[in-house]
């Protein structure tokens, strides 16, 4: 299909749709996420529910226009809840031939595929493996195919501002937006204010982008695009209160704030660069003002050292990475153990062994979290299952670590950290308590004196009158404090920090049902970012009449306490994860149940469907 005549405007007819899904692929450098967020922003102002994909290019620089460089940013925003970025986009816009490569396969049969025709050259078919050009070959007919030069209007439209060719060719992702925004029938204010402040030191970007947001718009208006049809996806049914898109990263971060001042104590962040979870870093380093010290380390082991040192010192001591840096910080972890500190780890799970793939989603350090550490050195694992969720669950790691002076992992994964949704924003004083017990009587003190509920010795600030101490990576004797090779003593030191970690079950939520039956044929267990997809899948299920239920693991070790008793409700428990069955593993050996494992380690998420068959599958079976 060539560009649409341009014809005189008339009036349009406006389409109610319940829900529609977006991607903006490109390469890396023809700003996709700019333009997804900017969509987001006018979805969200629109009152939709939504759920966002962020999919970044592995290589920091690809060469342009080859399918390692392209950069993708999937919405899904509706009129009802949204628990997904969606499986199968209604809309693909293809920047230039790698990106129709890449994600051509995902678009719907018959769904609309906007490209940029300006960039089918034969460089960039060459580059992307194509023999022939796809918009002249046919190869497209199962689609409804807008095929616009949109280099050539972007162009025009900013030649009046003095851009350089190769600067005016930054501007067509807002063309693009432009025509976006028109097709789904949004307002371009928000966007032209926030074009002002990114670029307000400089004057003729800000006309240029202008003028080419506009430009987009208007040729939305004044083309015959799909017989003239607009679409609209209404508002969605919200709670009153004050709403924000956040991504988990942010919702990390502002957890992290949140505990701080709850706690009244101020946090310590050592950390190193490490994609996913560098936005931790950067989010935090905004909230000095807070008594938050963002430490950026000259490595993973310094950074998570950094953060013992801060709570030794009475400070709430935080360390974030994703996997590779967890595997380097395994031995201050210990020592953490060991002395018995709190300590809060965020990992940022990502596509692994080794460098793996850093820009792509997976849930395979959950072994590493439980187990990865050199001899009897257990720790808490919790899980946050949404963006929004994860601003809880740093609270409850930061809550946990300081009452029972115990190193606390909380796993996020890139799905979570750069996925966005509505967030409600909380009252503060809703939020739970975290109460601090400093030792301050120096009475019979020595530095692992137990307290008898929690098991946790006593937090004691150095330089304390009566208060002075020491302590270290070596085992200590149980009734004194000091130095001990004993044999019964360190057997019993390994047995008390153990029971202390299994003990933090009475202070956690029973697990319950998310949806469905406390009993039936089959439950769906899931943890961290496998929610929505999972919750999605059940409710289409129990729909059609299948006896289905979800329940969502967010305290992996230890266990909820009643989860045992839940799982022999079922007669089966499938449990689908981003990694080849560690969660499996675990529930396996925990309570002996016989648990179907459920696998994918492709670096992207679950799709609904995908569940769906093999829930089906199961059942029917």
């Amino acid at each position: 299909m060539t560009s649409p005549a341009l014809v005189p405007s008339s009036p349009t007819e406006q389409t109610v749709i319940p829900s529609a899904v977006v991607r903006f692929a490109g390469d890396s450098g023809d700003g996709m996420q700019v333009t997804g967020d900017q969509f987001t922003v006018a979805a969200a102002l629109a009152k939709n529910d939504l759920a966002t994909f962020p999919d970044f290019p592995a290589e920091i620089r690809a060469p342009a226009g080859t399918t390692y460089g392209v950069s993708g940013f999937q919405i899904h925003f509706a009129s009802d809840n949204v628990y997904t970025p969606g499986d199968a986009p209604d809309v693909l816009v293809a920047m230039n031939p790698a990106a129709l490569k890449t994600n051509l396969r995902d678009l719907k049969r018959g769904g609309l595929l906007i490209v940029n025709s300006g960039a089918f050259n034969a460089a960039n078919l060459k580059k992307a493996g194509y023999e022939t050009n796809p918009l002249e070959d046919g190869s497209l007919e199962n689609y409804s195919l807008l095929s616009i030069d949109i280099t050539k209007n972007t162009q025009n439209a900013v030649k009046d501002t003095g851009l350089s060719n190769k600067e005016a060719n930054r501007c067509k992702n807002f063309w693009t937006l432009g025509l976006m925004f028109w097709i789904y029938g949004r307002p371009l204010e928000p966007t032209l204010k926030w074009i002002e402040q990114k670029y307000g030191k400089r004057p003729e970007l800000v006309q240029a982008n202008t003028a080419a947001l506009k430009a987009g718009h208007a040729y939305g208006e004044t083309a015959e695009i799909f017989q003239r049809k607009r679409y609209e996806v209404p508002p969605a049914p919200v709670e009153p209160g004050v709403y924000r898109n956040i991504n988990g990263n942010t919702a990390t971060a502002l957890g992290l704030v949140a505990a701080s001042r709850i706690a009244n104590r101020e946090l310590v962040l050592g950390a190193y660069p490490i994609t996913p979870a560098s936005d931790v870093l950067h989010e935090l380093s905004k909230y000095k003002h807070f008594g938050i010290t963002t430490i950026q380390a000259e490595d993973e082991i310094a950074a998570v050292c950094a953060a013992i040192g801060a709570s030794y010192a009475g400070n709430l001591g935080v360390t974030s990475t994703s996997g590779p840096g967890m595997a380097l910080k395994t031995e201050a972890i210990g020592l953490a153990v060991a002395v018995e500190l709190p300590l809060v780890v965020i990992d940022i799970q990502r596509g692994g062994p080794s460098t793996g793939l850093p820009t792509k989603t997976e849930q395979a350090d959950l072994l590493q979290a439980v187990y990865g550490r050199n001899s009897e050195a257990p720790v808490c694992v919790v899980a946050a299952a949404t963006p929004g969720d994860c601003f809880y669950m740093a609270i409850e790691a930061v809550r946990l670590a300081v009452k029972y002076m115990t190193p606390v992992i909380l796993l996020t994964d890139g799905y979570l950290a750069n996925g966005a949704e509505p967030w409600k924003v909380p009252n503060p004083s809703d939020l739970p308590k975290i109460e601090l017990r400093f030792r301050t009587d120096p009475n019979g003190f020595h530095p692992f004196l137990r307290d008898e509920t929690t098991l946790a010795r006593p937090w004691a600030i150095p330089g304390t009158p009566g208060l002075e101490h020491r302590i270290g990576g070596l085992e200590k004797d149980y009734d004194s404090g000091h130095i001990s090779y004993a044999p019964e003593n360190h057997e019993r030191m390994c047995r008390v920090r153990a029971a202390k970690v299994a003990g933090i079950a009475r202070d956690i939520p029973e697990q319950t049902i998310e949806v469905g039956s406390e009993r039936g044929k089959l439950l769906v267990l899931g943890w961290g970012s496998t929610y929505g997809a999972i919750r999605e899948a059940v409710q289409r299920c129990r729909a059609r009449g299948l006896d289905v239920s979800h329940a969502h693991v967010r305290y992996i070790n230890p266990f909820p306490r009643n989860l045992g008793e839940l799982l022999r409700r079922f007669d089966r428990v499938l449990v689908p994860e981003l990694n080849l069955g560690q969660l499996v593993k675990l529930i396996r050996s925990e309570y002996l149940v016989p648990a179907e494992s459920l696998p994918k380690v492709q670096g992207k998420p679950f799709k609904v469907e995908e569940l769906e068959d093999a829930i089906r599958r199961l059942l029917e079976s």
